[in-house]
């Protein structure tokens, strides 16, 4: 059993670091979207909180719009900052569903 998961956490490590770095900011909005969309529908997210957090995704989403436009692709600086945009965006998607002021 412990094999298994080893493998299988291994090979999730592999695809994740095979992805191109692109894929993974886009992935990764991705998934932080969902988890607003799912807090906001099972009631941990009030309506403010989860329009407050698609906000901060959308303000991500433009400057790297903009990054991508300049240069045509982010540079290795641009890409940490939207790393550090999306942890602090992850951050608060965990604090305010768990603030327990949904409905």
């Amino acid at each position: 059993m412990k094999m298994t998961l080893s493998a299988l956490a291994a090979a999730m490590v592999m695809t994740v670091t095979s992805m191109p770095a692109d894929a993974q900011v886009n992935h990764r909005q991705w998934r932080q979207d969902q988890r607003i969309e799912r807090g906001y529908s099972n009631g941990r997210l009030t309506p403010r909180e989860a329009r407050r957090l698609d906000a901060q995704q959308r303000r991500i989403d433009r400057y790297e719009y903009r990054s991508r436009r300049d240069r045509g692709g982010l540079s290795r600086y641009e890409r940490a900052r939207i790393d550090r945009k999306q942890d602090r965006a992850s951050r608060n998607i965990w604090r305010k569903k768990h603030n327990y002021r949904g409905y």
